[in-house]
């Protein structure tokens, strides 16, 4: 199974300031936990997610759109950033959140989610579909 290690945050990083060395002692540790999920083959994808001017939130109300710009500081936690495992099963993935470093210090969450699987869609989808996923679906998406 897949799941989103879903990294969030309440102390958010100031890029524009040079790393503390607290700072750089988590990232390092951070990296070698990393190395460990890679070589047990559980690591798929990671990537730490900006808070400045450039992110945008759309709000979604009765039909209309609202669009706030970043930086989000108003937010209790922020998402700091996302990891992709591949696991066995949710209590692999508890094993592995056991291990991941905790930053004295810090505040901060790790929110996992499973991925929805072509087996969980049956009925919601056809079988050719859950055969072949996300072939020729681009266009019904409206992705390009």
């Amino acid at each position: 199974m897949r799941v989103m290690v879903i990294s969030k945050t309440v102390d958010c990083i100031d890029a524009s300031q040079p790393p503390t060395p607290e700072a750089l002692e988590a990232f390092a540790a951070m990296d070698r936990f990393t190395e460990e999920l890679v070589k047990a083959g559980v690591f798929v994808a990671a990537a730490g997610l900006k808070n400045d001017g450039t992110c945008k939130r759309v709000v979604f109300d009765d039909g209309g759109r609202t669009i706030i710009d970043g930086p989000f500081a108003e937010a209790k936690e922020m998402i700091a950033g996302f990891s992709i495992w591949q696991v066995k099963d949710m209590d692999e993935a508890m094993a592995w959140v056991a291990r991941a470093p905790v930053i004295p210090g810090a505040r901060g969450a790790m929110e996992l989610r499973p991925f929805f699987e072509a087996a969980d869609l049956e009925g919601y989808v056809s079988p050719e579909d859950l055969a072949t996923p996300r072939e020729g679906e681009r266009g019904k998406l409206g992705v390009a």
